[in-house]
Parts: structure tokens; sequence; C-alpha cells
């Protein structure tokens, strides 16, 4: 069985991680290769730099941000990373990872809820 999860890449790995898929567009401050541990940086999954700039994470645009993104992962040149992630997701858990405070409405939630994630923050 597999899960999406969610979390920020400024926590420690987790053995409960399984994959770990940082799906920023931009390298986090202040933390090095080393330490993110991932197994993957799939920056082209991420919202545009026209979106992400717009949305600025207002807890009150979130919504509208989900309904444009989605409408970038189903339409735009993510649909290909979207596709990736399915595949990696389809072998076993993976948790998205992003720089993000708010986890609970980032990109990666809206992936994780797409890709049919159990484990979205709280």
């Amino acid at each position: 069985m597999s899960s999406v999860r969610v979390a920020r890449i400024y926590d420690d790995p987790s053995p409960e991680d399984g994959l770990r898929v940082l799906v920023d567009r931009l390298w986090p401050r202040g933390i090095s290769k080393e330490r993110a541990a991932l197994d993957e940086w799939c920056k082209e999954v991420g919202p545009s730099h026209e979106l992400r700039r717009w949305y600025a994470h207002d807890p009150e645009r979130f919504d509208e941000f989900t309904a444009r993104y989605l409408d970038e992962l189903a339409t735009g040149p993510q649909a290909a990373s979207v596709a990736h992630l399915r595949e990696l997701a389809a072998g076993g858990t993976v948790t998205l990872l992003t720089a993000t405070k708010r986890a609970d409405i980032s990109e990666a939630a809206v992936l994780a809820d797409l890709l049919g994630g159990e484990d979205a923050p709280a």
C-alpha cells in the first residue's frame, strides 16, 4: 500500500518517510544537500513563478491557489512530473517536502491530495 505524506524539509528525516522528494521550485535556504537527505528534487512540478508570487502563502488565497495550481498540473508543463510522482507513489511511501512554514497550505499539500495522500499535515 502506498502513502503520500507531506513534511517540511527543515524537519529531521524519519524512517517512515519512504522516498523523500522536494517539490519546491527553489532550493530551500539554509539546507545543505546532505541535511536534506533527498531521494529526488522534482522542481518542475512546482507552481509557476507567477502563481507562486500571486499566492505568497496567504491562507485566504489557498482555495483559489489550489484551483489554479490543479489547472497548471493538468494542462501545464508540470503534467509529466505529476505522472512521475504517481509512479513513485505506486511503489510505496513518498514524502513530499517543502520549505514553507505552513506545509498544510503549500503546493506539497495540494500534490499529496491529488496523489491520494493519507498523511497530510494538520
